[in-house]
């Protein structure tokens, strides 16, 4: 998948990712709104993740769910 196939499905998306990353606010969902860089950059300041595993975690969350 790539980033533009996420951004086009990110109004979809905003729910699983509100329940993976609780922490993220609404307007860190509309800061991000579909950008792969920018959500992996919201998760590691929100959650003190290194870049490393916040791209992990993302990517892994995508996988997780298909995106």
């Amino acid at each position: 998948m790539n980033s533009q196939t996420l951004k086009g499905e990110w109004n979809q998306m905003k729910g699983s990712v509100k329940q993976k990353w609780a922490d993220l606010t609404d307007d860190d969902l509309q800061h991000v709104n579909g950008d792969r860089d920018k959500l992996v950059g919201r998760v590691q300041e929100r959650y003190g993740r290194s870049r490393e595993d916040a791209e992990r975690e993302v990517d892994d969350w995508r996988r997780d769910n298909n995106y």
